[in-house]
């Protein structure tokens, strides 16, 4: 089981965005801007493209669902959409308010955010969610 899948299950605690059944959203622990929420399917999927049609269609709607709100929590000119990461075997999309495509630079260094922080900001952003 992944790490992802723990989380999602609630075995693992995260700073949860907003949730289905079927996919569950939940802030980075090391992002690159505040608001940056990590999208994954409930069902373990290594590769986003493995999933079924229906499946990826409803993943990209309920991503379009957290990143409106995500926008709304955190006014910007775009919310990023990006799909990378070979470190955890779980499809997932990274949601990142930017005003700038410098916003969605991995390489530069990570927010250290305290964990009241990370807790404001998932309160927000699911807020505007629901």
């Amino acid at each position: 089981m992944s790490i992802f899948s723990k989380i999602a299950a609630g075995e693992i605690p995260s700073y949860k965005c907003a949730e289905s059944d079927k996919f569950y959203a939940f802030l980075d622990i090391n992002p690159v801007a505040k608001g940056h929420v990590l999208v994954i399917p409930r069902r373990e999927v290594d590769y986003i493209f493995d999933m079924e049609d229906q499946e990826i269609a409803e993943f990209q709607v309920f991503a379009k669902r957290v990143a409106k709100a995500l926008k709304t929590a955190f006014p910007c000119k775009k919310v990023a959409q990006v799909v990378l990461g070979l470190e955890v075997p779980h499809a997932h999309i990274h949601l990142i308010p930017m005003n700038t495509e410098g916003d969605v630079d991995f390489r530069r260094e990570k927010l250290q955010l305290t964990p009241e922080e990370f807790t404001e900001i998932a309160a927000k952003i699911l807020a505007e969610f629901r």
